[in-house]
């Protein structure tokens, strides 16, 4: 199958590559497989300079890059510069703190010497998403070549040009030919490329489904697999937020990206004291979102990155509405070319309907309406989905008790969830396993290897 760009704006193909043959992937891996067995002997002050000089260029060509995200995938110009910036300053977090996390660790024990080196594995496959096309990928492949490995994307279908500039960047930086590899497979054979012997590991993010398909491969041949997947994070107002600022933040946490976000706030959980005067103000603000074109500064919505995409967060909010939720705002597709969707507000959803089970990816906020602190706890947590959260309230030190009974990765009081190099990210439950960023993220594809010496 080929690999399609289209501009999710206009809906029309920007162009068409095809897809790797067997041998042609296979002969791509064992060269990978060559170079990194040179690779993983560099020293770290090689490598760290060499991920300096990617951080340099992704900020130089950083205009162009984002038009590429805009135009493949449909992000806002300003949201694909954000994009960009973040792939770079995970270059330089890294460059700098590669060598700290993965220093020799001393032991104290019955041996004259004892200690941890941390080694890396080999070559890591990578199945990735379209919705972040480039930071999704600088997470895995930045600290991972750090460690000493190699990296090979299989790219979602609709964002090839963009996984083909990636490759072209690494180039670029100096690291050696082969490194790091853009490799197009038809998502049938990754199976076939995580059993192969030239693969040590794989990471994936992306759907539930692909996770499940993905881990069960890499167990079968007994590989280390890390799995960032879907989320339906809770976004919990208490009786004493801080209104104004919670619902200011509350639309950039469901709408950015038009929604298309594992860690975007989903389920907005409301206390009765302050349900309609938070909700007020936030549909007002989202009502002022403004769809266009997204490579205009004036736009605030974007399109979906797919018409059919857009189809199926329809037909979820359509059945929860037959269920008795209500559409409290937009809820419905937006008219003429592109895949565009109305920012929309679901209120009065409760379980049986697919928006309490199901993620919305896409511009949809619902609303849970809680019966008190408690309520909104058991609601959070009602889920299967544990990625990240978020409370708000005025005071912290209770907030931050709280945090510690929401099933989640992550939890922040009084701001948006976000990834951060200096964080770790990942989630729970079925929102997947490992851990990526920070120390944590680069101790995932490397050997801790114990040396005893008497």
């Amino acid at each position: 199958m080929p690999y399609t760009s289209l501009n999710p704006a206009t809906g029309q193909v920007v162009a068409q590559l095809p897809s790797l043959a067997g041998l042609q992937w296979q002969a791509a891996l064992a060269d990978t497989y060559a170079v990194w067995r040179v690779w993983r002997e560099t020293g770290f002050s090689q490598r760290a300079a060499l991920m300096e000089r990617l951080g340099m260029l992704l900020r130089e060509q950083r205009d162009s890059l984002a038009a590429l995200i805009t135009q493949e995938m449909g992000k806002l110009r300003r949201e694909a510069l954000a994009e960009i910036d973040k792939c770079a300053l995970a270059c330089d977090y890294y460059a700098v703190h590669g060598e700290p996390f993965l220093r020799a660790e001393m032991i104290p024990t019955d041996a004259t010497s004892s200690y941890v080196l941390y080694e890396p594995l080999g070559v890591v496959l990578a199945v990735m998403p379209w919705n972040f096309p480039f930071w999704q990928v600088f997470r895995f492949a930045v600290p991972a070549l750090m460690a000493g490995n190699a990296g090979v994307l299989k790219p979602a279908s609709s964002v090839p040009q963009c996984a083909q500039a990636i490759e072209r960047l690494f180039g670029e930086a100096g690291f050696p030919a082969g490194l790091f590899r853009t490799m197009l497979v038809d998502a049938r054979e990754v199976a076939d490329v995580i059993a192969s012997p030239h693969i040590a590991a794989v990471t994936l993010t992306g759907s539930e489904a692909a996770g499940r398909a993905v881990a069960a491969a890499a167990g079968q041949v007994l590989k280390k697999s890390v799995l960032e997947l879907g989320g339906s994070d809770p976004f919990i107002v208490l009786d004493d937020a801080d209104i104004e600022l919670a619902s200011t933040v509350a639309v950039q946490a469901r709408y950015l990206n038009a929604g298309q976000s594992c860690i975007a706030a989903k389920r907005f959980i409301v206390l009765p004291q302050v349900a309609e005067a938070f909700l007020a103000r936030f549909a007002a603000k989202v009502a002022a979102l403004q769809p266009g074109d997204p490579a205009q500064d004036a736009t605030t919505l974007a399109p979906l990155a797919r018409v059919d995409l857009r189809d199926q967060l329809h037909q979820q909010v359509l059945a929860s509405i037959e269920l008795g939720a209500v559409a409290r705002l937009g809820c419905r597709p937006l008219p003429g070319d592109g895949a565009y969707y109305a920012a929309s507000i679901l209120d009065q959803v409760k379980p049986g309907m697919p928006a309490y089970h199901e993620e919305l990816f896409g511009p949809v906020a619902i609303v849970l309406r809680a019966a008190d602190e408690e309520d909104a706890i058991r609601l959070a947590n009602d889920s299967r989905f544990g990625l990240g959260a978020s409370i708000w309230s005025r005071n912290s030190p209770w907030a931050e008790k709280l945090a510690r009974r929401i099933e989640s990765g992550s939890v922040f009081i009084n701001g948006m969830v976000k990834s951060d190099p200096r964080l770790p990210f990942g989630g729970i439950k079925d929102s997947g396993f490992g851990r990526e960023l920070s120390y944590h993220g680069i101790r995932e594809f490397v050997n801790a290897k114990t040396v005893w010496v008497k």
